[in-house]
């Protein structure tokens, strides 16, 4: 990160006064712009990146070209909504005109979705750590402004309400709600299953959370309820063959956000609030658990402690008081 100016404050990021002119360096190079302040600041405009000059908007589209293509596609889809809630926010502003006091206020006008303001205030900070590589300006506005504090869900989806979801749910979200349960992963790897995922000894998984995870492949055993659920998927091909186990339209799998539609849908006709999409992972882990299977295996996790945070229903423990060492008057007892 490029130190505060102590000096020339007035002149825009990257701009030197040096030997009687002004010059742009970037990235170690000097370029001389003019002699003068007006003719300087004309050939800055000139040649600057087009994201310093065309606003946030700008610098935003390029750093999600940019920085989103080896991310999951569920984090892409989060990061796509925070970048245009960002840049609707600051839409009148210039990369160097965003300081602190405006991030913190992106942050507190997102205060009653904490959730979503924290996915805009980490891409934001992305946002600016590639502006500051790029020298568009010298420092990260971010740093110093906290994401808000989430409480660890605690929701557990019981069996009953899962079957009021299931019924009022179309015969693929069915299917989705069978395999995200059957299989414990997550509703973005269940969505990308492929044919080829298929094998003798089960289904072949891969967490797709990042791209270059170092997550080792493992396989969830077929089960009689698991191989009836890839063939009711299979059905809902019909005629057409694809390399997706899932196909919605133009023969590729259903994407997240239709998904997500359909459930609320479902538990809305089902009258279940606040039912996520995602308890149906915690719901399978934790029930893997308490009947005494690996649920730390089954959800892909290296450390246990990463699967407590899934579990939902925990074990009451019994525990007894101490006893007197003299021995008690029965009748005493009884008074």
């Amino acid at each position: 990160m490029n130190r505060p100016r102590k000096k020339d404050k007035h002149l825009p990021p990257c701009v030197y006064l040096k030997h009687g002119a002004y010059w742009l360096v970037r990235k170690g190079k000097w370029e001389r712009l003019g002699a003068d302040l007006p003719s300087a600041l004309a050939e800055y405009g000139r040649r600057i990146d087009k994201a310093a000059t065309g606003g946030m908007a700008d610098l935003i589209d390029k750093v999600f070209r940019e920085h989103t293509p080896k991310l999951a596609q569920n984090t892409r889809t989060q990061y796509k909504r925070a970048a245009e809630t960002l840049k609707r926010k600051l839409k009148e502003f210039a990369p160097d005109q965003v300081k602190g006091k405006h991030v913190a206020a992106i942050k507190q006008s997102m205060a009653d979705q904490p959730p979503s303001a924290n996915h805009a205030l980490s891409f934001l900070r992305v946002v600016f750590t590639y502006a500051v590589e790029w020298q568009i300006v010298e420092n990260n506005p971010c740093l110093g402004v906290k994401p808000y504090s989430l409480k660890k869900r605690t929701r557990y989806l019981t069996d009953a309400e899962f079957s009021a979801i299931y019924s009022e749910a179309g015969p693929r979200l069915q299917i989705v709600m069978d395999l995200c349960y059957l299989t414990g992963q997550r509703i973005s790897d269940v969505l990308a299953l492929r044919m080829q995922h298929l094998g003798d000894e089960g289904i072949y998984f891969k967490a797709q959370k990042t791209e270059n995870s170092t997550q080792v492949q493992f396989v969830v055993a077929w089960t009689p309820e698991l191989k009836a659920v890839i063939e009711r998927a299979k059905t809902l091909q019909g005629t057409v063959r694809s390399l997706s186990l899932l196909r919605g339209r133009s023969n590729k799998p259903p994407t997240y956000r239709t998904v997500v539609g359909q459930w609320w849908q479902a538990c809305e006709a089902a009258k279940v609030e606040d039912a996520n999409l995602h308890d149906l992972r915690a719901k399978s882990l934790t029930d893997a658990k308490r009947q005494g299977k690996d649920a730390t295996a089954l959800a892909g996790h290296a450390d246990e402690r990463m699967t407590e945070r899934y579990i939902r229903l925990r074990e009451t423990p019994v525990v007894f008081g101490p006893s007197f060492r003299r021995p008690i008057d029965s009748d005493a007892q009884t008074q």
